[in-house]
């Protein structure tokens, strides 16, 4: 899409990451009303790739990654109104460039977006486990 901006060195607060989120879908699933918790996972994701209109945050690819072997893309998200323009898709590129050519991208897909990753590519995986930090093992 024309006009949109990519980065991976530019900062997201905590402020833009949650109104960003507030337009899609994935924001029922983060938890956005803890700005301290947003803080910690903006801060401590590994590689985060932005998409920026003008001096707006219109989409992010927030990932924990080693770069060589495994990357887990825990945020997908662009603005509802631009969804649909290959925003989603250059961010994923974005990421991938960023990766040694052996590494996968794994991630749990939202509900509303099942459909989306396979037209991707992204090929699903019956074996995914989670288990909650305060989870009795």
């Amino acid at each position: 899409m024309e006009g949109i901006e990519y980065s991976d060195s530019r900062p997201v607060s905590p402020e833009e990451y949650t109104a960003l989120l507030e337009t899609t879908t994935l924001g029922e699933r983060r938890p956005l009303d803890d700005p301290g918790r947003v803080a910690l996972m903006l801060r401590n994701a590994s590689l985060t790739i932005t998409a920026w209109r003008g001096g707006e945050l219109v989409g992010i690819a927030r990932t924990v990654t080693d770069l060589a072997y495994c990357c887990y893309l825990s945020d997908l998200a662009v603005r509802g109104d631009l969804q649909r323009q290959g925003i989603g898709r250059e961010l994923i590129r974005q990421v991938q460039r960023r990766l040694h050519p052996k590494a996968k991208i794994i991630l749990l897909a939202a509900p509303q977006a099942r459909g989306y990753y396979p037209r991707l590519g992204f090929t699903q995986h019956g074996s995914a486990w989670t288990l909650g930090a305060s989870e009795a093992l």
